[in-house]
């Protein structure tokens, strides 16, 4: 049996990690899901184009994502710390860089690492 490759694990771990946010906020609806592997095989070609970029994979499948879920469905995922105001989604940063996080840009505040929706315990950080 062939070991997985460092290019196949951060796509596995980038697929991973959006669908917890995805669990999170209980939107892991098949079709929703399946926008989580087309994602994935996009960037298969993308990061195999650029194996360097294989750190910056779960940032661009969270983006990927959140894109088709909004133009399908609408924003996704809520911004849980502005309790006022119009409804807000969170936007992941570094849009291309390694440790991608879930930030409010109108508070200016990180909110979770991609992945960690759910377990967001101790509120937000400054980003």
């Amino acid at each position: 049996m062939d070991p997985i490759s460092p290019l196949e694990q951060a796509l596995h771990a980038a697929r991973a990690l959006v669908l917890a946010d995805l669990m999170a906020g209980q939107v892991a609806e098949p079709d929703v899901v399946s926008l989580v592997e087309k994602s994935v095989a996009q960037r298969r070609w993308w990061v195999e184009q650029w194996p360097e970029g294989a750190e910056f994979v779960a940032g661009l499948v969270a983006q990927d994502v959140q894109d088709a879920l909004l133009e399908r469905y609408g924003r996704w995922p809520l911004c849980p710390v502005c309790g006022s105001g119009d409804p807000h989604a969170l936007d992941v940063e570094p849009e291309l860089g390694p440790d991608p996080h879930w930030v409010c840009a109108k508070a200016g505040v990180k909110v979770a690492a991609v992945g960690s929706l759910g377990g967001a315990g101790g509120g937000p950080q400054p980003s």
